[in-house]
């Protein structure tokens, strides 16, 4: 399937797509860009890990037209499931951590973007690169949840592309929502709350933060300060252009 034609490009609905075992599926096509038209249907696409599609998530993912797999996870890292990917996918292990990272305690927040971003430009610049260079199709990035470290990465690669900073924080808001019934199946709290009070303590929202964390944020001149190299800056531009 081509990736132009993934989808109805009138439907912005079809963002959200229903893959067998995820719940954090959309589709960064349809969103406004700065100069005219939207991003590009079916070219990236951003999840929760795949470990638990069944097969009828699989087929769900070909057919939608991916064709790559850029996994943000560090190797080694606690897996769910069977792990399996079918041969029909390349996949491309690009940590966005460095093993040397220490997590800091309790839930991860907007706040802990920032420092990342200063820390790390080379690990962005290396997922970056992991998208341009994919083969045609679909290139869907995930990390566990696919908020966090898949919410950084989308944050990047869009605003590189051209989309505003509102529709940037709008994507990376809806990911809450998204993931409050997955943290029901695993019996585990839904984070979000206890998030957004972290960041109320601060004196601060999450969308406040996302906004203040890309304002003034040049983000072709920080993945050049990353080392990724000017063809790859404009192939991952064009590709969701």
């Amino acid at each position: 399937m081509n990736q132009d034609d993934a989808v109805n490009q009138d439907d912005a609905a079809n963002r959200h797509l229903e893959w067998d075992g995820c719940h954090n599926v959309r589709d960064l096509g349809g969103l406004p860009l700065g100069d005219s038209g939207t991003t590009r249907w079916g070219a990236v696409l951003r999840s929760d890990t795949p470990d638990r599609l069944t097969e009828k998530g699989w087929q769900a993912a070909r057919e939608y037209g991916v064709r790559t797999i850029v996994d943000l996870r560090t190797p080694g890292e606690h897996r769910v499931g069977t792990g399996h990917r079918p041969s029909w996918l390349t996949v491309v292990s690009a940590p966005l951590h460095d093993p040397t990272d220490v997590r800091p305690p309790g839930y991860v927040t907007p706040l802990t973007y920032g420092p990342f971003l200063e820390r790390r430009p080379e690990r962005c610049a290396a997922v970056i690169a992991a998208i341009a260079r994919a083969e045609p199709g679909g290139v869907l990035i995930h990390c566990v949840a696919g908020r966090d470290r898949t919410g950084i990465v989308s944050m990047l690669l869009l605003a590189l592309a051209g989309v505003p900073a509102a529709d940037v924080v709008a994507d990376y808001e809806l990911s809450g929502p998204r993931l409050k019934p997955l943290f029901e199946k695993l019996g585990e709290a839904d984070e979000a709350p206890a998030i957004a009070e972290t960041l109320a303590r601060q004196g601060t929202t999450v969308r406040q933060t996302v906004t203040g964390l890309l304002d003034g944020l040049d983000v072709a001149e920080y993945l050049r300060s990353g080392g990724l190299e000017e063809a790859d800056l404009k192939a991952a531009r064009a590709r969701l252009r």
